[in-house]
């Protein structure tokens, strides 16, 4: 057995940091640098359609299916890491999967009202720039739990997730692991 094994494919890898790079450009940019603003929010909007449709029929780690799990166990992996009993995943762990589903739907709805300002029926609707910046606002809290999350899987289970995200290869799967 080798000693890494590839998880995240290229398509997947680029497809995080090109979101990492674009919403923190258009978190930024919100409100003060209008037409970058929205270019950004058009790429981020064509980042999330790639998003859904790699996720069904992508490679196996970066499918809905590897990953997407109920509720129910994803409170039980909640309760594991409080409990300091968390199997160690080789994609991403119920927790994370929950947290990747929660931020495409959170960053499509903000991209649809962004993009929902720019109709003649919804131009210049304060409630909607409301809306639209609560839901930004709610991705950047979003973000920082994901880095949190990251940061202690990380140190839990000895290994480097954001260089995983990076190089796309995690420690092969030990024993007690759930590949």
């Amino acid at each position: 057995m080798s000693e890494y094994h590839r998880v995240w494919d290229p398509l997947v890898r680029l497809f995080h940091w090109s979101l990492v790079g674009f919403y923190s450009f258009s978190w930024l940019t919100g409100g003060e640098w209008n037409g970058p603003h929205k270019i950004s929010g058009y790429i981020i909007a064509g980042l999330l359609t790639f998003r859904v449709l790699w996720g069904l029929v992508g490679p196996e780690y970066a499918r809905f299916s590897h990953f997407v799990r109920p509720p129910r166990e994803v409170f039980g992996y909640l309760k594991d890491i409080v409990a300091g009993r968390e199997r160690r995943h080789l994609g991403h762990n119920p927790a994370g999967g929950a947290m990747i589903i929660t931020l495409l739907v959170l960053l499509s709805l903000t991209a649809f009202t962004g993009w929902l300002q720019t109709t003649d029926r919804f131009w210049g609707e304060g409630w909607l720039q409301d809306v639209h910046g609560v839901l930004a606002n709610s991705v950047l809290v979003l973000v920082v739990a994901h880095i949190a999350g990251v940061f202690v899987a990380s140190r839990r289970h000895g290994e480097n997730l954001a260089r995983a995200m990076i190089t796309g290869k995690k420690r092969a799967p030990a024993e007690d692991d759930h590949a």
